[in-house]
């Protein structure tokens, strides 16, 4: 018996193992594309710990199974299924360690770091298909406990010691993968101007905005709204945002700056100085009722996102990057700049800021379903 076997969990506990290891993963994924804040860099490190840890664990699996698969006549009609998500549970793998190591690696112009989060999300499809024929309760029926202990004892420690390893490779020998933030994304075009990666979540993707045609109006639960034409947005000619009603408000609209780093989903990220109106400047000026809570910017294309009130009277409507105007893929005329958010929550193209008395979760269909007609 090899030092492989040896170590080995029984059967059962190593596939169910890999089924728990599965779904965190696919769990720990999708929940850190919300994550942009360095507070939350745990997160991405138990997901790498895991994907070290499922590596041993396909290992012992593979081991177990390959005269199934490598011996036809054992074929039977799940087979293909097996190896359709072996295959993909490997390519997943292989993409997120070979990003985390590479420099910023593109196929067909996306990160390898997307094609990572899509073959992510296809092993869980699989693995329920997979399930339908290969489904075993898990037994625990002549298991030595001291022993299976100190197999997922030894199981973590490969996981942990594997992430390590990594990164001191990643030091040692300067490799590329080592200059990413916590979430994984590689810097692309900052202090260029327009010159970061155009991209667009789904379908959210539309002709470019008339300017003389564009108004922004801020409204909601709100004492007095408020609408701005382009020219009254910062640099424009100063003229004075106007109410509801028609009338001129107070005075003309001034311009703030903030230096904030873009962190795409699609894993790139990129820094740059932004200019524009601050969000808390508009809703000092429109009033915002005592128990609003929060302050939602909706897209002309549908898409919106909403922020708690306090972060988003910190926030920033801009329209200029790094000195230029904002491009039109970049959400001319006016895109939220949010910091501490990931990309796809920096609404673009945003004509209206909308004060709520509670959290739209309807956000989370809008965000996939805008821009298709």
């Amino acid at each position: 018996m090899g030092v492989l076997a040896r170590l080995a969990p029984p059967p059962s506990l190593v596939d169910w193992s890999i089924l728990a290891l599965v779904a965190f993963e696919v769990g720990s994924g999708l929940v850190s594309l919300t994550v942009g804040q360095p507070s939350g860099a745990w997160l991405f490190t138990l997901h790498a710990l895991a994907g070290f840890t499922l590596v041993a664990l396909l290992g012992w699996k593979f081991r177990r199974v390959r005269h199934r698969v490598t011996d036809r006549d054992l074929w039977d009609g799940g087979t293909p299924v097996s190896i359709l998500l072996g295959t993909i549970a490997l390519a997943t793998l292989g993409t997120g360690i070979y990003w985390a190591l590479s420099g910023p690696v593109r196929l067909a112009g996306w990160p390898l770091l997307f094609l990572h989060m899509v073959l992510g999300t296809l092993v869980a499809p699989v693995l329920l298909w997979h399930l339908r024929h290969r489904f075993r309760r898990p037994s625990t029926a002549g298991m030595d406990r001291r022993r299976t202990t100190l197999q997922y004892g030894a199981l973590l420690g490969f996981g942990a010691l594997s992430w390590k390893a990594q990164q001191v490779a990643g030091d040692a020998l300067s490799l590329p993968g080592r200059d990413r933030r916590f979430t994984g994304s590689k810097e692309d075009g900052s202090d260029d101007g327009n010159a970061f990666p155009v991209t667009s979540w789904v379908a959210d993707d539309p002709d470019p905005v008339d300017p003389d045609a564009w108004t922004l109006t801020v409204a909601g639960a709100v004492d007095t709204p408020l609408e701005l034409d382009f020219d009254a947005l910062p640099p424009g000619s100063g003229s004075a945002p106007r109410r509801h009603d028609g009338s001129a408000a107070d005075e003309p609209v001034g311009e703030t700056s903030e230096r904030a780093v873009l962190d795409c989903t699609s894993g790139w990220y990129s820094e740059h100085d932004w200019a524009g109106v601050r969000v808390g400047d508009l809703l000092d000026r429109v009033g915002p009722a005592d128990d609003a809570a929060w302050v939602r910017f909706r897209s002309v294309t549908g898409y919106y996102w909403s922020l708690p009130i306090e972060e988003a009277r910190d926030a920033l409507l801009a329209t200029r990057v790094d000195g230029d105007p904002l491009a039109h893929g970049h959400g001319f005329p006016l895109r939220l700049v949010a910091p501490g958010r990931r990309g796809f929550q920096w609404v673009k193209w945003v004509d209206a800021v909308e004060v709520t008395h509670r959290q739209d979760l309807g956000q989370w269909v809008a965000i996939f379903v805008s821009g298709l007609d």
